[in-house]
């Protein structure tokens, strides 16, 4: 039998005390595949492709030996300057990235500084930049701007990379990307990292990679078929919200979900967060966080394919929400809509089933989408080399909604296109409120803001609550005892005490007592022994 080859460990990479820390601290005990054979790599200084699939580790397998680069850097500098440009093509990937390189970094203290120019403030950035932080995390077209009005300076840089760069071009960064590379310096370290190698890929390596090492695991481009499940549904599109609203109303999908639409216009009667690109771009970093912190368990979310339509100039090109973005702990991925292609649908798999989890995917699958179901059960079966079908069917019995059509035709036709205009004007509003550039403007002009905060909608929805109940009548009778319901939830749990220890509070809480003494109770006690005598 051939030995297995021994895993080189996180402190056999040259990797500084304080970044094998922070290492420490987020629980990291071993690399991954793609983390072991690339940071050797990128401490050598090789361009370098990193291929590998979502949810394997990529971030840390590039930011870690450039922090590394960084604190080698330092040690002979004669100047503070920007030594490292990581692009990414969504706002909500740049937060991210920047958040993460912060947590690897955290043991240097003040050593490393990191930015991220994805907001919309220029001014706070403009300074930002003018402090020469060592890491800058941005979106290309960001970066344009700044290099155009002479806020950045690139003449020291090292190491370049481009994150998700098969997203760069079909964002729309092609003429952002091709103005960009007149500003970079002859000599630098260039890393592309995607989760597949597209001919967008093949276009960047031309423009700024030289001799490149692609590295590329010969893994699928999923997790084990033990570590993810693929299910769908066959079903009419008219019939996909009365399921949906079945599904999770009678807990038969638990845990964390995060349910992709194809389109931006869609939302729901169940407590959710809703993240697409027409939303103000703080909010969509706020409505991350929140649910990566159990603020909710559903999110409801759009990917990239809506930014394919040039009718929607209005929405913001560096939002998409399957590629890159590591929702936190998702037990399962609902494909309400199913994905345009195979690539996507693989993408949005990647938002569960991440680390060592598992994870589910289902899939509503109407009759003009099968076609492109089968495809992606093709492309399945040629990843996993497997004959046998990958995406089981759903055991689900259609009879059994029936009784939850009614309602959840009540829930979805409240969903007009005003009131989900107005739900983005409320949000919209929200941010202009706790802007604080325009906070001097609103000291200034306090009628305008009273006018804001008493603007009222042109429409407001009305709220059903008695949909937020499921009735036992229509439950299912295979599930009346496995089911807990929104009356049940909402009941307030109950406390008995026995009467010994009733008495013993209600003496503790008299302040009648001293010591544990009763002398009311103990006088009494005489007085019954010995009664007054005539």
């Amino acid at each position: 039998m051939t030995e297995r080859r021994k895993m080189l460990q996180f402190h056999e990479m040259e990797l500084d005390d304080r970044i094998l820390k922070a290492i420490s601290k987020l629980g990291w005990t071993e690399p991954t595949l793609i983390q072991e054979a690339a940071i050797p790599l990128l401490l050598e200084g090789k361009d370098v492709i990193v291929k590998a699939r979502t949810g394997s580790g990529k971030t840390a397998a590039f930011a870690l030996p450039l922090l590394q680069k960084i604190l080698n850097t330092k040690m002979i500098a004669a100047e503070q300057c920007i030594s490292t440009l990581i692009l990414a093509p969504s706002k909500e990937l740049c937060q991210q990235t920047r958040v993460a390189m912060q947590q690897m970094s955290e043991k240097c203290g003040k050593v490393l500084r990191i930015i991220d120019l994805s907001s919309n403030d220029v001014l706070a950035q403009r300074h930002a930049l003018s402090e020469r932080p060592d890491v800058v995390v941005s979106t290309p077209a960001k970066i344009l701007f700044h290099l155009q009005a002479n806020a950045l300076d690139l003449k020291c840089l090292e190491t370049l990379v481009v994150d998700e760069a098969d997203l760069a071009f079909s964002f729309g960064f092609e003429k952002e990307f091709k103005k960009f590379v007149e500003y970079l310096p002859p000599i630098y370290q260039a890393v592309l990292v995607s989760a597949t190698i597209t001919q967008e890929v093949m276009d960047i390596k031309r423009i700024i990679l030289k001799n490149p090492v692609i590295l590329k695991l010969e893994e699928p481009e999923l997790v084990p078929e033990q570590q993810l499940l693929h299910q769908r549904i066959i079903v009419e599109e008219d019939d996909k919200p009365a399921i949906l609203y079945a599904l999770l109303k009678l807990r038969l999908i638990r845990g964390k979900n995060v349910i992709f639409v194809n389109s931006v216009d869609q939302q729901f009667c169940i407590k959710s967060c809703v993240l697409n690109s027409e939303l103000p771009s703080t909010i969509r970093i706020h409505t991350i966080n929140q649910f990566n912190q159990g603020a909710y368990d559903l999110i409801i979310a759009s990917d990239e394919h809506m930014l394919e339509n040039p009718r929607r100039n209005k929405s913001d090109k560096e939002s998409g929400a399957s590629r890159g973005i590591d929702f936190h702990c998702v037990s399962n991925v609902i494909n309400l809509d199913f994905p345009k292609d195979a690539n996507s649908y693989i993408h949005r798999a990647g938002r569960t089933a991440r680390g060592n989890n598992k994870g589910t995917v289902l899939s509503f699958v109407s009759l003009h989408e099968e076609q492109t179901s089968e495809k992606v059960e093709q492309r399945l079966r040629s990843g996993y080399k497997s004959d046998e079908q990958i995406i089981k069917n759903y055991q689900f019995k259609l009879d059994e909604v029936e009784p939850f059509r009614y309602r959840a035709k009540d829930a979805w036709r409240a969903i007009t296109r005003i009131a989900v205009h107005e739900a983005r004007v409320r949000e919209i509003k929200l941010e202009i409120f706790n802007s604080e550039k325009l906070k001097g403007f609103f000291i200034e002009n306090t009628r305008d803001l009273q006018v804001l905060r008493h603007d009222k909608p042109l429409k407001t929805i009305k709220i059903q609550p008695h949909l937020s109940q499921v009735p036992d009548y229509i439950i299912p009778k295979a599930l009346k005892r496995l089911t807990i319901t929104a009356k049940g939830t909402a009941s307030k749990p109950r406390y008995f005490h026995s009467s010994a220890k009733a008495v013993y509070e209600s003496q503790s809480n008299n302040p009648l007592l001293c010591n544990k003494i009763d002398f009311g109770k103990k006088n009494l006690k005489k007085a019954n022994k010995h009664p007054n005598k005539k």
